[in-house]
């Protein structure tokens, strides 16, 4: 539970971090990658957060598949918003071919989310 918090709270603390970075110190640079940039941005934190109430339940319920979906997520996040930061600030297009994985993480991790959560009689 704690380092499911932990890896929760980083991940959501570098998307602030990231997120204004880009919008400020690369707006020059980023040029019409902006919108890929941000992109990443927001799903990282979407995923973060997800991570973030991974880690609340497992305080609540002990599943296999619950820590799997927020391990998943972080790979998610490592893959499809990096390979898009990475795209964003190097213009290599055959970068984006990394993204379509990290999405594939993301719905396997609400997959196993929903699957977890489904065979709890009680989750709060």
């Amino acid at each position: 539970m704690k380092k499911m918090l932990i890896l929760g709270a980083i991940f959501a603390g570098l998307a602030v971090g990231i997120g204004a970075f880009g919008a400020h110190a690369l707006k020059e640079t980023l040029g019409s990658y902006h919108t890929t940039y941000e992109t990443g941005v927001q799903y990282q934190m979407f995923h973060a957060t997800a991570i973030l109430i991974v880690g609340l339940l497992l305080g609540k319920v002990n599943r296999g598949l619950l820590r799997t979906a927020g391990y998943l997520f972080a790979t998610g996040i490592v893959l499809f918003s990096g390979s898009l930061y990475v795209l964003s600030l190097t213009k290599i297009s055959v970068l984006g071919a990394i993204t379509p994985l990290g999405g594939v993480a993301f719905i396997a991790g609400w997959i196993c989310f929903i699957i977890a959560v489904a065979k709890e009689k009680s989750i709060l």
